[in-house]
């Protein structure tokens, strides 16, 4: 068997998978078993079972989330969203951002260890791929190392075939979320050139994904995501970390030792660590926070009749002695930020309704005035975001009795997902005519359930104008008689 591949220590001067002279070694990590890399293996596979049965599991008739990006609907466990309310999300979002910087102040890179995609599905799907075929770190290596042969090349033919089928899976799995699963159905099984658009993008999506987990892996987390260099600015000495305890761990030596610490300088933290890294040189921005280095310490740990906990889950202040404080200035704003946040999220979306409308002015100038009257017209759209029939009336409120609405005399009614877009005409005498004027147009679900409502304003010349311009045009009728 030949050699493992060189290596170069990590140190914190520089990225630890990149060398001095510019070459990136391809990180082998071993296993570590234990308590935390079994919760987290849990954890794993029941997110992937969320990510992946998002499109199999029905709320309100249909798939939990579903962005029916052709038909401009978006259902979200339940809500529904027109193109309109796309801007609730904003709040969503920014939502979602501060709950990130509430539980990064307390509690680290958990997200990143746990919870992120990449990591997910790199640990625990493609890398348990890569070890039933390959073997262990030091299989890895050798075949890595060793010249071409049958026996490599079959390994790294299944290895990759492997990497593509279940890229493919997950690939059209996410396409689901935008066409539906049986509408991804029927384009596997239609001829590409039908759904070129769909086959081009399974081709590129596919082809990503096997690019990211087969080969860039770690440097998406390194090179590409931000977090990691923004945790700097979100975490601080009291947040949880993990991290060495060195007051107990140094100075490092070998079993048997004297005058020396805990640390038996094995480099077994190393050697199981995803991103490559020394944790004992403190924490570092490739940190991803995996636990890995904790479960392998704490496995030799014990079989040498120490106490576990040399690498922990700690706050930079209590590996140097000091008391870590979960109440501080910090996490009052990221948490008072996270309130305002969710509560700001919480009322966009109650105010979603099951449809959605609008009124607009036709084209043309804002008003008509005619030889008896003045005009306004506008242009209603009304959109059904329910998978049923729905019934609408069209009221005006605030409108004075000599204004005649011409259109929507009778109920509406819209199609599933439907929408239907028809003219509303509001016509006053110019004798009745005394200025511009607001007034509120109101879309009531014929069930009473709802109403939706839009203020608009009806448009004008001044009253006095148009009496001036009565007076002027009766005086040369006169004049002409």
């Amino acid at each position: 068997m030949s050699a493992p591949l060189s290596h170069e220590p990590p140190s914190r001067d520089s990225v630890t998978t990149i060398r001095s002279d510019g070459s990136r070694p391809f990180v082998y990590p071993a296993d570590a078993h234990g308590r935390f890399a079994t919760a987290r293996q849990f954890s794993a596979y029941a997110l992937i079972a969320f990510y992946l049965s998002l499109p199999w599991i029905k709320v309100n008739g249909y798939p939990a989330v579903f962005l029916d990006v052709a038909n401009r609907r978006f259902h979200l466990f339940g809500i529904t969203l027109a193109a309109q309310d796309l801007w609730l999300l904003f709040f969503v979002i920014t939502g979602l951002g501060f709950s990130l910087f509430f539980i990064t102040s307390l509690l680290g890179r958990i997200w990143c260890g746990w919870a992120c995609p990449q990591t997910v599905f790199l640990d625990h799907v493609y890398r348990r791929i890569e070890r039933w075929v390959e073997g262990d770190a030091v299989e890895r290596r050798a075949l890595q190392a060793a010249p071409m042969s049958a026996n490599k090349f079959f390994k790294l033919t299944l290895k990759h075939g492997l990497y593509v089928l279940v890229s493919a899976i997950i690939t059209h799995l996410f396409l689901a979320y935008y066409v539906s699963l049986p509408e991804v159905w029927g384009m596997v099984r239609a001829a590409p050139a039908e759904h070129w658009s769909a086959f081009a993008f399974i081709f590129v999506a596919t082809f990503g994904l096997y690019f990211n987990f087969a080969w860039f892996r770690e440097q998406l987390c390194i090179v590409i995501c931000p977090y990691g260099r923004i945790q700097s600015a979100l975490i601080d000495d009291h947040s949880l970390v993990i991290g060495y305890d060195a007051t107990r761990g140094e100075p490092r030596g070998k079993v048997g030792t004297t005058g020396v610490g805990d640390c038996i300088a094995c480099n077994r933290c190393v050697q199981v660590c995803p991103t490559g890294i020394d944790i004992r040189q403190g924490l570092q921005m490739e940190c991803i926070g995996c636990t890995a280095c904790i479960d392998a310490c704490d496995d030799i740990m014990t079989k040498l009749k120490r106490p576990a906990g040399l690498i922990r889950y700690d706050s930079q202040k209590a590996f140097t002695g000091g008391r870590t404080r979960w109440l501080r200035p910090r996490t009052f704003l990221y948490g008072l930020l996270l309130l305002v946040g969710a509560s700001v999220a919480t009322w966009a979306l109650s105010t979603v309704r099951p449809a959605n409308f609008g009124v607009t002015r036709m084209t043309g100038g804002p008003y008509v005035i005619d030889a008896g009257s003045v005009r306004n017209q506008f242009l209603v759209r009304i959109v059904n975001k329910r998978n049923e029939p729905a019934r609408f009336l069209v009221r005006l409120e605030d409108v004075p009795k000599t204004v005649r609405k011409i259109g929507f005399e009778e109920v509406l009614e819209v199609g599933p997902l439907g929408e239907v877009v028809q003219p509303l005409v509001l016509q006053q005498a110019r004798g009745a005519y005394t200025g511009p004027f607001h007034f509120e147009v109101r879309v009531e679900d014929a069930a009473g359930r709802f109403h939706l409502e839009r203020a608009v304003e009806f448009l004008g010349p001044e009253a006095r104008l148009l009496r001036e311009e009565e007076e002027e045009k009766h005086r040369h009728e006169r004049e002409r008689h």
